[in-house]
């Protein structure tokens, strides 16, 4: 019998679906037959039939922006192809070279971390530069090293500029305050005629009255608001009601003495006061008095940062914030409300150290304002939720305000830093083993409102 041998076909690599993405920055030469973007095409087609053995094909949608600048993200074919990836149609983005994809370091990063979240890899022809190899991700690695150093070094000149603005008295954007309106052309607080007899009316009936609330509650009655304002996107945010921390914040405003504030610093501005010094002081005196008499309870207030948000994983409920003293040392809780209403024993955690998990949650907080795919995933959230209110704004607007958000964290007061955790974080969830947190997206919204109204023009994009 003669012997047959039979051939055993090589197992072929599961497909990978490559898309090709071409950018010119401007229009010039598109017009001729052969042009700029079909080279760069050509050259990544070539490159992926290379690596036909390994499953590589070309997807049959084309991704090519003429006339586009790389230090933006918003050109329509790159926004096409990141839904098409969102979608799962996309497993490998091939470039002729890195700076066809982002000039920007920060816009790059945005978009391998994207990448990544969807196991999408990335090839730069030229550059021998491919996320499928680990010398490609050591290299991402290091690109990712020096857009962190970028972002800090961005950071720092925003709070330089900052402070020596101040320290002239300069007015350099913020939520903006009753009695005074933003003139943007010459970054000076203008005095608000409609507006400024309210502000002094408050001064002095606080005095009268020494107290926050009764002042809060007759404001409300006679039909007063806080104000009223429109963002530079043209947005109305109208005034709300008055409660006790509104004036609070407006009565502790050196704005109104024509002063500015920054970092336990006081400078002579260069805006008109609304208000005497006689009146201010005044008023300061009354604060000081009502907080030295209701010093405990204002403490526990302002210090509990968690308060209203944090609950219990093991028990589904609130956790408390609670005090302790041990040798005249006083200690901050969060206790388990189940643990105080049945006792120690019916919950594994019981309580945690208040300034602990405040730390973590700031920390973890923090981490998502540094995450631009996090961002804009929370912003999509609330778009599709509440579309009104993220018309204002691009998915960029939200990323770069909450950006500089991070940036300038440090030098918010501890009470400032507790609102805007209330209100980005919808829950914190504590276990003995870990610690969730629980985004509010249109809290995200609420925040971008405030930060678009700053007149920073700290862009760390670039244009080619």
């Amino acid at each position: 019998m003669r012997n047959q041998r039979t051939a055993t076909a090589e197992p072929m690599a599961a497909p990978l679906r490559c898309a090709i993405y071409t950018r010119k920055s401007t229009e010039e030469g598109l017009e001729q037959e052969f042009n700029s973007l079909d080279a760069q095409r050509e050259s990544a087609e070539s490159f992926i039939a290379s690596q036909r053995q390994n499953g590589w094909i070309p997807v049959e949608d084309r991704y090519d922006d003429g006339g586009y600048s790389g230090g933006t993200l918003e050109r329509p074919a790159l926004q096409r192809l990141i839904q098409n990836i969102e979608a799962g149609k996309v497993q490998c983005v091939v470039v002729y070279k890195i700076d066809r994809l982002s000039r920007s370091l920060l816009d790059f990063t945005r978009l391998i971390d994207l990448f990544e979240r969807h196991g999408v890899s990335f090839v730069s022809v030229t550059q021998q530069f491919n996320t499928t190899t680990s010398m490609g991700r050591l290299t991402l690695n290091i690109l990712l090293s020096f857009a962190q150093f970028e972002r800090e070094i961005i950071g720092e000149r925003i709070r330089d500029k900052v402070a020596a603005a101040k320290r002239k008295g300069k007015y350099m954007g913020g939520p903006p305050v009753l009695g005074y309106d933003a003139d943007a052309s010459i970054r000076r607080l203008m005095v608000n005629p409609e507006e400024a007899p309210l502000v002094r009316h408050i001064f002095v009936r606080f005095v009268e009255l020494g107290s926050t609330l009764k002042l809060a509650q007759e404001l409300n009655v006679q039909g007063h608001r806080t104000k009223s304002w429109t963002t530079r996107g043209g947005r109305k945010h109208e005034g709300g009601r008055w409660d006790k921390a509104s004036l609070a914040r407006l009565l502790r405003n050196h704005l109104y003495i024509g002063e500015v504030a920054y970092k336990g610093e006081v400078y002579a501005g260069e805006h008109e006061a609304i208000v005497t010094r006689s009146a201010w002081d005044k008023a300061q005196s009354t604060l000081d008095r009502n907080d030295r008499t209701n010093g405990n309870r204002n403490r526990k207030r302002h210090e509990s940062l968690l308060r209203g948000i944090l609950r219990c994983g093991h028990c589904d409920c609130g956790m408390t914030h609670s005090y302790a003293r041990k040798k005249g040392a006083m200690y901050r809780y969060y206790v388990c409300a189940n643990a105080m209403k049945n006792g120690y024993a019916s919950c594994p955690m019981k309580s945690m150290p208040a300034g602990e998990a405040e730390r973590m949650v700031i920390d973890r907080l923090r981490q998502v304002l540094r995450s631009p795919s996090l961002i804009a995933q929370t912003y999509r959230e609330a778009a599709a939720a509440a579309p009104g209110d993220a018309a204002a704004f691009t998915e960029r607007d939200v990323v770069l305000a909450l950006e500089r958000l991070d940036e300038l964290w440090e030098n918010l007061f501890p009470g400032e830093q507790a609102r805007i955790a209330q209100l980005l974080i919808q829950c914190v969830v504590a276990t003995r083993d870990s610690l969730s947190i629980e985004l509010r997206s249109e809290g995200m919204l609420a925040l971008t409102l405030e930060m678009n109204t700053t007149e920073e023009d700290g862009n760390d994009g670039k244009t080619d």
